[in-house]
């Protein structure tokens, strides 16, 4: 082969070879770039046991033994030690009805650097807790709480509740004052007893409703807790559209109507003017919301639901109050003006817990 040639060779293979280099980059740019004709396809949603086990949380969990009506159960918990020089003293923070204790990492993080001892628990029928069939009481909840605290050897505590964990704080202290040293309550439920004007449900109506959940039913369920839709928001509709898929689900769907049906027929806000230690009461003023909403007509729902007032005047019956309006918040303060609201917890504490 003449040297001519050859050179001739080798330049049109090095032009096929950068001809078939420039084609699979473009490839590879295709199939990286989406193509608008025909978007890349969501992830599917993993389903996970309704007892959250593949959700993390902000601390180690923990477990309590409990036998509540013959079944072996077992009370998930976080014990969070201080982050700074421990002052000796214990907080104790109660979830709502639609969360569980993961939702308080903020306020643990501000707590704990504060030098406070931190204890989440997971009532049972919620979060990483077991989900069983019982009949559900606020006495029941109260006394595994104080049975927590006393296998923990916190004898006195700051008991912090919100919504649903706010009412539970109300049963803790009338049933457990000596150990309560101050507590805070944030948006409770129970500061309007709902029988008044809402129609008893059965157990089985509730169960329905529980059963029909979509993931769109259950957002617009969260959104009308908020003032906006805090990007935080979103990981509570995910994990429950994950749930919802849970072979278990249904499980899950008759402990929270029982639950329900707890906060109906156990109404405390009469007791408030029994309180006897410090109590601070922590209203979202854009807050609106009522229970049990849906098994009422327009007409009667009407007068509920006033929270700033009924604040005001909770605050009136308690001997002992201080009131703290959160504006631009709703039903969750502390995660849509998470530093307001803890500013008055802090000061707060700082103040009343002796």
């Amino acid at each position: 082969m003449s040297r001519r040639l050859a050179t001739h060779l080798a330049s049109l293979l090095t032009a096929v070879a950068l001809a078939g280099s420039a084609i699979a980059l473009a490839d590879s740019a295709r199939a990286q770039t989406p193509d608008s004709r025909s978007p890349a396809p969501r992830k599917p949603v993993q389903p996970i046991g309704i007892g959250l086990e593949d959700i993390e949380y902000p601390h180690p969990v923990k477990f309590f033994d409990l036998t509540i009506e013959g079944q072996q159960l077992r009370m998930a918990y976080m014990d969070v030690p201080p982050a700074a020089a421990a002052n000796g003293k214990t907080v104790v923070l109660l979830h709502g009805k639609s969360f569980s204790g993961n939702y308080w990492a903020h306020m643990i993080a501000t707590l704990t650097a504060q030098g406070y001892r931190v204890v989440v628990p997971d009532q049972i029928g919620f979060g990483k807790s077991a989900k069983p069939d019982i009949r559900y009481r606020f006495d029941l909840l109260a006394h595994n709480t104080k049975m927590l605290l006393d296998s923990l050897g916190v004898s006195r505590a700051a008991i912090v509740g919100h919504s649903f964990g706010g009412m539970l704080a109300v049963y803790f202290a009338r049933n457990y004052p000596e150990a309560t040293a101050v507590l805070a309550l944030e948006n409770p439920i129970g500061l309007e007893d709902y029988r008044s004007a809402l129609p008893p449900q059965p157990i089985e109506a509730l169960v329905k409703t529980e059963m029909s959940q979509t993931p769109e039913s259950y957002r617009a369920f969260m959104a009308a807790f908020f003032v906006g839709w805090p990007t935080t928001a979103q990981q509570y509709v995910d994990i429950f559209s994950r749930v919802l898929l849970s072979a278990e689900y249904p499980r899950w769907a008759r402990a929270s109507a029982l639950t329900y049906d707890m906060i109906f027929n156990e109404p405390i806000r009469h007791e408030y003017r029994l309180l006897k230690m410090p109590v601070l009461l922590t209203i979202g003023q854009n807050d609106r919301s009522v229970f049990f909403r849906r098994y009422a007509p327009p007409e009667a729902i009407k007068p509920l639901g006033n929270w700033p007032e009924l604040g005001r005047q909770a605050a009136k019956d308690i001997p002992d109050a201080k009131l703290v309006e959160i504006d631009h918040a709703g039903h969750l303060p502390h995660i849509e003006q998470p530093e307001q609201t803890e500013a008055a917890l802090a000061a707060f504490l700082a103040e009343r817990f002796q």
